[in-house]
């Protein structure tokens, strides 16, 4: 996967250089910032069970790897870049059944906007706000239950676009995929979720 090419700031550059010298007050900064986003996403794609062993993984290989790097990301997509490829990994070697990107390939990319959403999707909602969703101790239940049965890259786009915030260039960039399959991803996960919600509360009606 080439990365597209961003200049590291005179900061990062100074503190890859104080990673790679050995600095033990860096390595701290840098896992301060960047390891909770590696484990959000490598428990995404490959499950609590491994995460954990995952990211111990991928800041071993980060750290052997630094002085090669060559700032065409920044060094925070980088750092994730290594863990999903580390949970991939480890998804295949687990269960070589499990299907990473299972189901996006059945939707002509071209039916989706920029962030991922169809363009003739019209749904039914409630008029329940998401702050009343949340509060719905059930229903949240449902909702991670149905999280937790996506495709592990339908649970990792959802995870880094809508709760991460990351940027969709970066997210193709941490995935190796192309813009067109993470709308579909990102259209499959949000759908699934929604149709959980959409279950419940007919059902509670």
């Amino acid at each position: 996967m080439k990365f597209f090419f961003k200049p590291k700031t005179r900061d990062e550059q100074h503190l890859i250089q104080r990673l790679i010298d050995g600095d033990q007050h860096a390595f701290e900064q840098v896992v301060s910032e960047y390891h909770n986003i590696m484990l959000s996403v490598a428990r995404a794609i490959v499950g609590e069970a491994f995460a954990d062993e995952v990211v111990q993984e991928a800041w071993v290989s980060a750290i052997k790897a630094l002085p090669k790097f060559e700032g065409r990301s920044s060094l925070k997509t980088w750092l994730v870049h290594i863990a999903s490829n580390g949970a991939k990994s480890r998804v295949r070697r687990e269960n070589r059944h499990v299907s990473l990107d299972e189901g996006w390939e059945s939707v002509s990319a071209d039916k989706f906007d920029n962030i991922g959403h169809r363009f003739d999707d019209i749904y039914a909602w409630d008029n329940e706000t998401p702050e009343a969703i949340l509060a719905n101790e059930q229903l949240q239940s449902i909702i991670e239950s149905s999280f937790q049965q996506l495709p592990a890259l339908q649970r990792a786009a959802l995870t880094l676009y809508d709760m991460e915030g990351i940027k969709m260039e970066e997210i193709c960039n941490i995935l190796d995929i192309s813009a067109s399959n993470l709308r579909v991803l990102l259209h499959r996960a949000r759908t699934t979720l929604h149709h959980s919600i959409e279950q419940y509360q007919d059902n509670e009606k």
